[in-house]
């Protein structure tokens, strides 16, 4: 039996909040009987669903969500819909040269089709595809794109366009970004809105959605049984679409690390941002490991994010990752760096969120071992909204035992640095924090960091910026 621990539902944040209340599903009850079972409600794993629909419409599909879908990651994000043109050097490095043009190549169409799928079924998710400024903030992180367009160029693609510093300080709306480059092709969303969408549609194509329905275990086999307090489902194949709550898995465990995030946002700022010069719509990552990440929204916010990387004992999703005070101060001392003319009570609210962190920051699929009917896609490193759609395609291909483009693919089966075990995961990887936060904190005043702290942050597992 693979057991999962209980884990309470995550405070709501500001983009589930401003939807007002979900009527959920029923929870299950009883016993049902399924094709495909899909542990998780998010975005991974109701794209799973949906493409299982598309591939065979009698498909008996299950998902089974611990809160409401879209309760968990898929609710709480950025909101940033990204390529990974970013990751391009891991990428080829991992996977050879034809497979990262392939997975480039798909992850950048999957935006624009994101935002077709929207007007297609008439989801307001806030679809505004305006592009994404990759920046630095301080002297020390000029350049730290340079490798990654290195990598484009090798493999003859050119996603990146250069900016001039007074064109980034002007389409940023401030003068702490001193170099940049642009890709056109991302966009952003209501990350909650979307995923609300996405539920409806697929329980217009005849997904089953069991909300509330925590899972307990799973009992391998064929078919498989998977567990909730209020009964079970036998599925000819199970799909795990967990997120970080896959860390529960032993085998899962060393493939990725729980760690938070966190966003404040204020309230309607129309004024400063037109007088600032961030109109465009664009969406803003700074270069720095534990990352800054910010946008604007449709009635004029600031949604303002950063990679705090804090962690907890075991992976346990606990407060860490729902509202970590820590974080959120250290979150709201970034946007005040960032655009100083705010007025000090622009800030409205705030909220963490769990990330699964893999080492090179790319995702990995495969079968749990010696259970082949058991899939997963792990990893997605704070960067899933818009390559979830590939790892719907992926999970499905899996999942059906289809032999295609996806099932095939490279990110299948893949062989990724692991994680250590506990204790040593939580007391090093706190201890690698530590030293990127001075490290950083360093950099930002104009100071070199300590030599240790550059080394044990060298320990860190990747940013936006390629360890190829």
């Amino acid at each position: 039996m693979i057991r999962f621990p209980h884990t309470a539902p995550l405070k709501r944040s500001h983009w589930q909040q401003s939807l007002g209340p979900v009527t959920p599903f029923p929870a299950l009850a009883g016993v049902e009987e399924a094709d495909v079972a899909i542990l998780g409600g998010g975005f991974v794993g109701l794209w799973t669903a949906l493409t299982l629909k598309q591939h065979d419409p009698g498909c008996r599909v299950v998902i089974l969500e611990q809160d409401v879908c879209g309760g968990g990651a898929s609710g709480r994000n950025g909101g940033f819909v990204m390529s990974w043109w970013p990751k391009i050097g891991t990428l080829a490095s991992q996977c050879g040269a034809d497979q990262a043009l392939f997975l480039g190549h798909s992850a950048e169409r999957a935006i624009t089709e994101l935002g077709e799928f929207c007007q297609q079924h008439g989801i307001d998710a806030h679809f505004v595809q305006k592009g994404w400024l990759w920046t630095a903030t301080t002297p020390a992180h000029v350049d730290a794109w340079n490798g990654t367009l290195a990598a484009c160029a090798r493999l003859g693609v050119q996603p990146f366009e250069r900016l001039s510093p007074a064109e980034v300080a002007r389409r940023t709306g401030s003068a702490v970004h001193l170099a940049g480059v642009f890709e056109a092709s991302n966009a952003t969303v209501q990350p909650a809105a979307l995923a609300q969408g996405l539920r409806r549609v697929a329980a217009e194509a005849g997904v089953r959605i069991y909300e509330g329905s925590a899972v307990t275990g799973i009992e391998p086999g064929s078919p498989a049984r998977v567990h909730t307090a209020g009964g079970q489902v036998r599925a000819g194949a199970v799909v795990l679409a967990t997120n970080a709550w896959s860390a529960a898995i032993p085998e899962l465990a060393r493939l990725i690390t729980p760690v938070n995030s966190s966003i404040v946002i204020t309230r309607p700022v129309k004024q400063a941002l037109e007088e600032g010069g961030w109109t465009g719509g664009e969406s803003i990552t700074d270069s720095q490991l534990m990352v800054d990440y910010y946008r604007t929204t449709r009635d004029g916010r600031i949604a303002f994010g950063k990679g705090t990387g804090a962690i907890a004992y075991g992976g346990r999703i606990d407060g860490t990752f729902s509202d970590h005070a820590a974080s959120l101060a250290m979150t709201r001392a970034d946007l005040a760096r960032t655009y100083p003319a705010l007025p000090p009570d622009a800030v409205e609210g705030g909220w963490s969120g769990p990330i699964d962190r893999a080492y090179d920051s790319l995702p990995v699929f495969g079968s749990l071992t010696g259970q082949g009917n058991i899939h997963y896609g792990i990893g997605w490193s704070g960067n899933g909204v818009g390559p979830s759609r590939l790892g719907g395609r992926i999970l499905a291909s899996l999942a059906l035992g289809h032999r295609d483009e996806w099932s095939g693919c490279a990110l299948v089966g893949r062989a990724c640095r692991a994680f250590p075990p506990e204790p040593l995961r939580f007391v090093g990887g706190s201890l690698v924090r530590q030293a990127v936060i001075r490290k950083e904190r360093a950099e930002m005043q104009g100071r070199p960091p300590a030599a240790l702290d550059r080394l044990l942050a060298g320990l860190a597992p990747s940013g936006l910026e390629d360890k190829s």
